[in-house]
């Protein structure tokens, strides 16, 4: 796949507060709406921006995947699935921390997506606490 992401501005829908963190802008990519309203809510109550995308194209045609400093990422959606971005990602050289999350224990694709270099596997549901520690440990490997 050859997705060269568009020079939108990423934080046209940021609210004020969320201005002037874009070195912290965490991105939800995930097909359940519930995920997407959910997660970027507790990630600005954590201090991050948050942006959430629906599939991995809309996410890479978005113009954010630059600004993106923590990715949190479904396993299993339609068309592209987590991991298939995960390596497009590596493919366009973009080395962008990943905390894989998902509803199905899948060892096999845990020991893959971990090996491949994401900073975490969370299984749904996650305590805040999990994730929060999921983000710092993305973002130190900046």
């Amino acid at each position: 796949m050859d997705v060269a992401p568009t020079m939108s501005h990423c934080f046209a829908m940021e609210s004020s507060k969320d201005k002037g963190k874009c070195q912290h802008l965490s991105v939800v990519v995930d097909d359940d709406e519930s995920v997407r309203e959910s997660l970027p809510d507790l990630l600005r109550e954590f201090g991050f921006a948050a942006r959430a995308f629906s599939s991995a194209r809309e996410f890479l045609l978005s113009g954010c995947v630059d600004e993106t400093r923590c990715l949190i990422l479904d396993i299993a959606m339609p068309d592209m699935s987590g991991p298939e971005l995960q390596q497009e990602l590596k493919r366009l050289g973009r080395e962008i921390p990943i905390i894989f999350i998902t509803g199905q224990k899948d060892e096999v694709i845990r020991a893959q997506v971990l090996q491949r270099g994401a900073a975490a596997f969370l299984l749904k549901p996650f305590s805040d606490a999990d994730l929060l520690a999921a983000i710092k440990t993305a973002l130190q490997a900046i």
